[in-house]
């Protein structure tokens, strides 16, 4: 059986990105209006998601809440782009409203996990992207044995790297540390 997919024949606004019906079977993202669809993460990548979510959500203080695959709109100018990154931590205030999607203002840490396929936009373009809307920390996690993650922190408008490591590790965020475990991140131990 084959599937025809109707994709756009022009760039999307913002209204016609939300007027899109609801699909879960791939992963959306909006780029400079571009409808990009791409295959959901696999199991491997997911693991590392998760376990990532669960050490965050353990040391964040009230002030922030770690949230996966969630809607950032990291340029609301038409043609807008819609970013999807794999966990952001944003403002608790703002999460207890329940958003459709969220400010770059209101995210603290956004993380991308590489999957095949998606290193050289997350190492290039969304590097960009997340430091031209001003969101503070990015961090990339090669889930390549020795799992890695690399942390980024927003200076004078651009990230200078301030971590890397496949060790456990200690990370300065809005005036707290948090210790991502690294090596139990790894989604086959």
């Amino acid at each position: 059986m084959v599937t025809t997919v109707h994709s756009p024949d022009h760039l999307l606004s913002l209204e016609e990105w939300d007027a899109l019906p609801e699909d879960n079977s791939r992963h959306y993202e909006l780029v400079e209006g571009v409808l990009v669809v791409s295959p959901k993460p696999k199991p491997h990548h997911q693991r590392v998601g998760g376990r990532l979510f669960g050490q965050l959500d353990a040391q964040l203080n009230d002030a922030w809440v770690v949230v996966p695959e969630c809607e950032v709109v990291v340029d609301r100018r038409s043609p807008a782009t819609v970013r999807v990154p794999d966990l952001v931590v944003v403002r608790a205030e703002v999460f207890r409203d329940n958003p459709a999607r969220f400010d770059p203002a209101d995210v603290l840490v956004a993380v991308e996990i590489f999957s095949k396929g998606t290193k050289r936009a997350d190492r290039v373009t969304k590097y960009f992207e997340y430091a031209e809307a001003g969101i503070r920390h990015y961090w990339l996690i090669d889930p390549e044995a020795p799992l890695s993650l690399t942390a980024y922190l927003l200076v004078d408008g651009e990230y200078e790297r301030v971590g890397e490591s496949a060790a456990p590790m200690t990370i300065e965020l809005d005036g707290f540390q948090v210790l991502l475990d690294l090596p139990m991140l790894d989604p086959a131990a």
